[in-house]
């Protein structure tokens, strides 16, 4: 086999002109892995550590993009706590348009191609039907400790923007922009949020750098001291004039303040104002993880589309029936 090329911008690029596209039709098909700001988010922030571990394939219907796979390989991820986590795995983001569902069998034969030898995941949606057979056909069985009651599986959820609440932030505290307090606090916002990151410098200019996003649209909420307490990256797809968070996070000690709700509630009249009419978020949906679901429901989003989550085994035979 010859060696798979690896993902560049430009695919990803073309992958959200096929996320624009479904998510016209049938949004229920978006996985939270293959959505227009997931996408750019996951490129943009792991690009420079990890894009030699990405092998990807596209399949086209003339000039068009109708499928691609993307596949993450075994890697060491080193954090800024000075940890080192390996992953000895593989796992894959994907999508096929509805018209071209012939394509899922040459689809899951390249992944078992770059995979051969690893365990590996993959995350269809619920909606996915005939690809949930062949999935089957290939020997991929369902990932019983993902959809434990505090397994990782995702969903994706929305919510309309006709009517928006007016945010409330705590005196003291005010609305900023990526724009206005620069890369240095931007990046700090996202490493104290997530306490335990491999976030860089580079990370951020990378995301900086897909070609979606919007220094306007990455709000933060600056505390009293001048500490960035809560920050969100909004992806606005102009196409379906709808508007995606990803990430959203909040300092440790400024939790319990309600600045995720009013941060929200602030992007999403932001995203109004740029033509958005929906808004969707991503969270874990399983039963122990509370926190985010919690706060994405009260703010009246609802599940759109859910992780069917997926696992072959490194043993399992690489045949289809």
């Amino acid at each position: 086999m010859t060696s798979p090329e690896l993902l560049t911008a430009a695919d990803v690029r073309l992958m959200q002109g096929l996320a624009q596209r479904v998510t016209a039709t049938r949004p229920d098909l978006i996985s939270a892995g293959a959505s227009y700001g997931e996408l750019a988010w996951v490129w943009g922030q792991g690009r420079a550590r990890h894009g030699a571990t990405w092998p990807r394939r596209l399949w086209f219907s003339g000039a068009e993009l109708v499928a691609w796979s993307w596949a993450f390989l075994p890697r060491q991820v080193r954090r800024n706590d000075g940890s080192v986590r390996n992953v000895t795995g593989a796992s894959l983001s994907y999508q096929v348009h509805p018209d071209h569902t012939e394509l899922i069998d040459e689809l899951i034969d390249w992944y078992d191609g770059v995979a051969a030898g690893l365990e590996r995941t993959v995350l269809p949606t619920t909606a996915e039907e005939f690809a949930l057979k062949r999935w089957a056909a290939h020997g991929y069985e369902t990932d019983a400790a993902a959809l434990a009651d505090d397994g990782g599986w995702t969903q994706l959820n929305q919510r309309d923007l006709t009517e928006v609440e007016q945010p409330v932030l705590p005196p003291g505290f005010r609305f900023r922009t990526a724009e206005e307090v620069g890369p240095e606090a931007a990046v700090r916002a996202h490493v104290d949020a997530w306490v335990v990151s491999a976030y860089t410098a580079q990370s951020y200019e990378d995301v900086r750098q897909t070609a979606s996003y919007r220094g306007d649209l990455h709000v933060l909420v600056e505390a009293p001291d001048g500490t960035m307490a809560a920050s969100t990256i909004m992806w606005l797809d102009e196409a379906n004039r709808t508007v995606e968070f990803e990430p959203v996070g909040t300092h440790p000690g400024y939790r319990r303040l309600g600045l995720a709700k009013a941060m929200m509630l602030h992007g999403m009249h932001q995203a109004r104002a740029a033509g958005a009419t929906r808004a969707t978020v991503v969270c874990l949906g399983a039963p122990a993880h509370t926190a985010a679901r919690g706060l994405y429901y009260d703010l009246g989003f609802r599940e759109l589309s859910r992780d069917a989550p997926l696992i072959k085994t490194a043993t399992a035979l690489d045949t289809r029936t």
